[in-house]
């Protein structure tokens, strides 16, 4: 056994070398024809072909000068746009000079008179943006002038690129497609063996590492955990930590860098979509791999306990079908992709106006995709949650949790279990909840009044700042690469809008919760080391109490840990302590009279 774990790991490493090395095997060739393929607008072409003539069919061998050069022509493209479609002083005076004591609006046709590309812009842009001035009394013309600048500074920094030039999404899409497009490497021309020499091998040697437990008798095995430097931040946890930190902000903020890796997983995307891979197939393909192998070792580990190999093959299934292979195989369909167990507000972009509209087009699909997701928030999470608790999402169904509960399984123990950890963790999670909320309501006011402006904020930078630093930066850079850190709970604690919305239903209207035998409890302090959610689980068991925490996800290892089946999962009345309660104990399930 200890040959094939020691091939499992060489295996595993080797696979993870060949991934990492292929990220930099590339060299980048901009032709023209692949400006115009990826540039629909010819003028924008013209525009940008003319600032990347220095680097049109040069061979450049690095990633990150290729990524500079052709950033450094959009934005070159950008600032020759700007002086040439600014409005100038000399015009605001001409406009000023037309007006003594009110603006009219019809006067811009005099002075943007002409035909020309410029003028036209100048013309149209003064009157949508300046609109507001139309019939304004001024009492001096420099209190005009001073108001028709303003004007003009709001077009230049917000109207000519977006009209005229390469707004930044424009830019982080085009500098993308553009990379990956002109990329040459050996990944390329063979994507499917660098896919066998880095996923396949690492799939091979983690089963190998893994299934020689099934040799252990059955029962957790957590010996010298807090002695294993991948366990217990650790060098090797603290270099897993910092890999998974670089992983994700590459994902959600630098794609352009990670084009080798996106090609690596074409094939697998031709054959289930029948497109290209995007950044968003690599990490969604990476998600359910981890979760499937190591769900794989969840039931190794536990495979005493039915409750945990059913919650475990219950995650696997829904990130794998639901997550995965549905929206895919939609999208081959030529229909919206859309992820059927996703719930708002963790799927905070489901009520987006350009989500919304993708559906609505989309016929009755659409229609019910837009119901259903309606009736998960108002029906299923109250209905579910009374007879089961929030575990019915958090532990069987959540994808978040999904890995959470097998990649981050190892580093469980880490969560903090303090008061104050506690305090914060309730004061976060909610003011995560009232973001999510606030900005939704935002997003609605904009959908139906077409109006950006909701209250004293504007909705697209709300729900930008919401996308970047809640979305991104803490479910994904903080939320998975602090699992060898904090613990693999880091998002569900302290981030996640749904878990605090699951939590509060049922804080105050469950029939589910964690009860105790404290007549039995050795304060061993199993539970309380194990519990992912902070808990300080044998404080209540000490004193028999039953654990009714809205943070609680019954995942049930408490339980599964306990050596005196102390701890119990139940789902009983509201009211009376006993009355035939389901119990769900440490190896077993089955009704109590």
């Amino acid at each position: 056994m200890k040959i094939i774990k020691a091939t499992g790991l060489l295996l595993f490493v080797f696979g993870f070398i060949v991934f990492n090395i292929s990220f930099f095997q590339a060299s980048y060739t901009l032709t023209p024809e692949l400006v115009k393929e990826k540039i629909s607008e010819p003028a924008k072409t013209a525009l940008f072909l003319q600032k990347a003539e220095s680097i049109l069919n040069q061979n450049i061998p690095s990633n990150f000068a290729f990524v500079a050069k052709v950033k450094a022509a959009f934005y070159s493209a950008n600032d020759q746009q700007i002086k040439q479609y600014s409005i100038t002083t000399a015009e605001v005076n001409l406009l000023v000079s037309l007006h003594r004591e009110k603006f009219s609006i019809a006067t811009v046709d005099s002075v943007f008179s002409s035909k020309d590309a410029i003028s036209v812009f100048k013309n149209q842009a003064l009157k949508t943006y300046g609109s507001w001035l139309d019939g304004q009394p001024f009492d001096t013309q420099e209190e005009l002038k001073a108001q028709i600048l303003g004007v003009a500074e709001k077009i230049q920094k917000y109207g000519i690129v977006n009209h005229v030039g390469f707004d930044r999404y424009q830019i982080k899409d085009l500098t993308y497609a553009l990379t990956k497009s002109a990329a040459h490497s050996p990944v390329k021309r063979k994507p499917g063996l660098y896919l066998f020499l880095s996923f396949g091998l690492c799939i091979l040697g983690a089963l190998l590492y893994i299934l020689p437990k099934l040799e252990d008798p059955s029962g957790i095995k957590n010996n010298g955990i807090f002695f294993n430097v991948m366990k217990n931040v650790g060098w090797l946890g603290m270099l897993t930590g910092t890999w998974l930190i670089v992983f994700y902000i590459l994902l959600y903020f630098f794609p352009e860098y990670m084009t080798n890796w996106i090609i690596m997983t074409d094939p697998i995307s031709h054959w289930l979509n029948g497109n290209e891979a995007s950044r968003f197939f690599l990490y969604g393909l990476m998600y359910t791999l981890c979760i499937l192998v190591m769900g794989i070792r969840m039931l190794i580990h536990y495979r005493h306990s039915r409750y945990q190999m059913l919650r475990t093959c219950s995650v696997m299934f829904f990130q794998t079908a639901f997550a995965f292979l549905l929206p895919e195989i939609l999208i081959r369909l030529n229909k919206p992709y859309f992820d059927f167990k996703n719930i708002w507000p963790l799927d905070y972009s489901f009520f987006f106006d350009s989500r919304l509209d993708q559906l609505t087009e989309s016929g009755a699909l659409g229609i019910f995709m837009i119901g259903w997701g309606i009736a998960l928030i108002l029906l299923a999470v109250p209905i579910m949650v009374y007879f089961f608790g929030k575990r019915w999402y958090c532990s069987w169904v959540c994808g978040c949790g999904g890995l959470a509960e097998t990649l981050g399984d190892p580093y469980r123990q880490l969560s903090d279990k303090s008061v104050k950890a506690w305090k914060v963790e309730r004061w976060m999670i909610h003011g995560v909840l009232v973001f999510a909320v606030v900005m939704t309501t935002g997003v609605l006011y904009t959908y139906f009044t077409k109006s950006s402006w909701f209250l004293f904020f504007d909705s697209y930078q709300l729900r930008e700042i919401y996308g970047a630093f809640i979305g991104a930066g803490f479910a994904g850079v903080v939320g998975t690469g602090f699992y060898p850190m904090m613990g693999n709970r880091v998002w569900c604690r302290f981030g996640c809008p749904l878990a605090a919305y699951l939590g509060i239903v049922q804080r105050f209207k469950s029939r589910f919760r964690i009860t105790t035998n404290g007549g039995q409890c050795i304060s061993c302090g199993n539970c309380s080391t194990y519990c992912e959610m902070g808990i300080d689980v044998r404080w209540y068991a000490q004193r028999g109490q039953n654990i009714v925490r809205s943070s609680c996800v019954g995942c049930g290892v408490c339980s599964a840990v306990c050596p005196r089946g102390v701890l119990n999962l139940e789902v009983k009345n509201e009211t009376g302590r006993f009355g035939n309660p389901v119990l769900i104990g440490n190896n077993h399930v089955k009704l109590v009279d």
